[in-house]
């Protein structure tokens, strides 16, 4: 073979070889950045139906979901990862999505929520936070239920959309966690156009 052939071969396979190994190609909304991997298994009208690997993320208790309390929530997270830890090392930031997740009580009353960041698969071992509250956490492997939705995340167009995906389950017949529910978002604050926001339920 010639040298241009065995050079273009080689690049072929280096690419097939780094994808294999990097595990999927995350979708456009992950911007590029790390994601849970995720495979589709159905799309729906109003929704689309998920199975997640195994993911790891980093997590901090929240007094609500109030602006306030969601930014004094990501601000602990956000200063662990820029060196604010025990080793004083910067942990990679590059991952979407960020989770706003809510837990009520059987009786529908109490409220527990809590903030997260994903973390990248190469980060393997994580420095000790100076902060106690925040922890490392793992989701198992699972299937979510997601609904899709663009602008600011915000708590009134996200109880909109939570509705519209469970009236949406329930009419398709789906089992879901009905007392559960995730707001994930893939933007920072300061991308103003083609926002991308989901609603995230578990199924049962």
């Amino acid at each position: 073979m010639k040298y241009l052939e065995v050079t273009t071969l080689l690049s072929v396979l280096a690419v097939v070889f780094l994808r294999g190994a990097h595990g999927w190609d995350a979708p456009p909304f992950c911007h590029s950045y790390d994601c849970p991997e995720f495979t589709v298994v159905n799309k729906y009208e109003d929704f689309e139906e998920r199975a997640y690997q195994v993911s790891r993320w980093i997590t901090v208790d929240s007094l609500g979901v109030s602006d306030h309390d969601v930014k004094a929530g990501f601000t602990k997270l956000w200063d662990y990862t820029q060196w604010d830890n025990q080793a004083g090392e910067h942990v990679n930031t590059h991952t979407w999505p960020a989770l706003i997740s809510t837990t009520e009580v059987e009786d529908g009353g109490e409220k527990h929520a809590s903030l997260s960041f994903y973390v990248a698969p190469e980060d393997t071992v994580l420095p000790t936070p100076n902060d106690a509250s925040i922890r490392n956490e793992t989701m198992p492997a699972c299937t979510i239920y997601v609904r899709t939705f663009s602008g600011f995340l915000s708590e009134y167009n996200f109880q909109e959309n939570l509705k519209k995906l469970r009236d949406a389950l329930t009419q398709a017949g789906k089992a879901f966690d009905s007392h559960r529910f995730i707001a994930a978002g893939y933007e920072g604050p300061w991308t103003l156009i083609g926002r991308h926001n989901e609603v995230w339920i578990h199924a049962a």
